[in-house]
């Protein structure tokens, strides 16, 4: 007769059935995805990224015209004159440009969620909602799922661009590039190596900026500008700013051309409370809670960016005290420059499809961040005005500046799309040498050539009347600078 195995708490309970055994799928879900990357590479090459080729059907002045269909016809010039600043300042106006043109380059067919206008000046400072001061991309209004490399090369040709509006040198350009584009190789290697809680849970912030340029005395002096500026602009400091009081209240001054009272219909009392009783219910219960404490005070139409002028987008002060305001920014949400061209967006509200692509993207987002839908059909989202938030000084900063910004960039945006879950098949497709890193360099010199070529065109169709600016550029100047 045999005998009986002897139990083992290893093996067994203590009722005596057999536990499951512990695989390390983490480990082998991340090998499989990296080995499904290097794969990749067989139809897509590294090495193709490089390609920058333009169709002879080409049109990139149809292009921005189909953008502005929609828009406040009276604000066009301002977007017209802002575009005619640079050909950094027109990229940064014609998104749908690149959009079209990268829809027909290579790709190793892996999606994330996009930013969908990934330059260099979508990315900055703001406070998290524990009040730390990080650092992410602070944009997103083009935001659908796209193949990650689109990102990637409208940000290294943005930095190619911002050098030679800068009048740095060849060289500086082709640093500054290929710094986003290691620094993203390099960081999307770790999150690959990550737990998925530990990689969601990543962030950039402004202590961790210090700690990394601690040998660098300017680089810390300069760091420390910003974070004073970050903790100047409250609510509490825009208020005693923008408003005056009229008859006993609080109200926006007025300053035209860009922030004034609209005759726009969500502009008034009635249409705003309609607007942000749909916007409160996008709210969970606690930050609904929190919302309802403040009233309805003004509202005023706010003229902003670039690539934005023209959209509506309006201020609204809401007041819980004499002493206690809040501002909320009211922007309209319109269909994404990647829709239909990396796929169809699923969602039947534009404001929505930026609040949750936000969401996943960023380390931290704002308490008041939801959408609604306004009296006339128009999609909005909403978030706080100034809440600590500070961009790159661009006109000032020197090319290593630019260079070690471009890799906070490039650190920042692996860990935005590491957040989509395919760190790990990005990092087999890429791999660790610099040959990805060299091709999109490469791509980003070609179509920043072709950028420029764009704006000859645009500058001589505005001196034709096609595209009507503004007398005065020093309002663009502000704007771009």
């Amino acid at each position: 007769m045999k005998r009986a195995p002897k139990s083992s708490t290893k093996s067994r309970t203590a009722a005596g059935s057999k536990l499951p055994r512990v695989q390390h799928e983490s480990r082998t879900t991340r090998d499989a995805q990296r080995s499904e990357g290097r794969q990749r590479r067989n139809k897509c090459p590294r090495s193709s990224q490089r390609n920058a080729s333009f169709k002879k059907d080409r049109d990139p002045l149809a292009l921005i015209e189909t953008s502005n269909q929609g828009r406040v016809k009276h604000l066009l010039p301002v977007r017209f004159t802002r575009m005619m600043e640079s050909p950094f300042a027109f990229f940064r106006g014609t998104a749908i440009v690149q959009a079209h043109d990268l829809s027909r380059t290579p790709s190793a067919g892996i999606a994330v969620q996009s930013c969908g206008d990934c330059h260099l000046m979508n990315f900055g400072g703001f406070a998290s909602p524990e009040r730390t001061l990080v650092f992410d991309i602070n944009d997103f209004d083009e935001t659908l799922p796209a193949p990650f490399e689109w990102d990637l090369k409208r940000l290294a040709t943005s930095f190619v661009l911002a050098t030679r509006w800068r009048k740095f040198g060849r060289g500086d350009a082709r640093a500054a590039a290929e710094a986003s584009l290691r620094a993203y190789r390099v960081k999307i290697a770790e999150l690959a190596n990550m737990t998925v809680l530990d990689a969601w849970y990543a962030r950039v912030t402004f202590d961790d900026l210090m700690d990394q340029v601690r040998k660098d005395a300017q680089m810390r002096k300069r760091l420390g500008r910003v974070v004073r500026t970050a903790n100047q602009r409250t609510s509490e400091a825009v208020f005693h700013k923008i408003t005056q009081k009229v008859r006993g209240k609080p109200r926006i001054v007025d300053e035209p051309p860009l922030l004034y009272h609209s005759h726009y219909s969500e502009t008034t009392q009635q249409d705003v409370v309609a607007l942000f009783n749909a916007y409160k219910n996008t709210l969970p219960p606690d930050r609904r809670g929190l919302f309802e404490r403040y009233q309805f005070v003004d509202a005023a139409f706010k003229v902003v960016g670039v690539g934005s002028v023209g959209t509506l987008c309006f201020v609204t002060l809401w007041m819980a005290d004499n002493d206690d305001p809040l501002f909320l920014q009211v922007k309209q949400a319109r269909p994404s420059v990647l829709a239909g061209l990396a796929g169809p967006s699923t969602y039947k509200n534009d404001g929505e499809r930026v609040v949750v692509g936000q969401r996943i993207m960023q380390s931290a987002s704002d308490i008041f961040l939801g959408w609604t839908r306004g009296p006339r059909g128009h999609d909005f989202y909403v978030r706080q005005l100034r809440d600590h938030k500070v961009a790159l000084e661009l006109a000032t900063t020197t090319p290593g500046g630019l260079s070690e910004y471009a890799r906070v960039c490039g650190e920042t945006l692996a860990r935005a799309h590491a957040r989509s879950g395919k760190a790990s098949e990005i990092n087999g497709y890429i791999g660790s040498s610099g040959k990805f890193d060299n091709a999109i360099s490469e791509y980003a010199t070609a179509y920043a050539d072709q950028v420029e070529k764009d704006f000859e065109a645009f500058r001589s169709a505005t001196r034709s009347g096609r595209f009507p600016t503004e007398t005065s550029s020093s309002e663009a100047e502000t704007a771009v600078r």
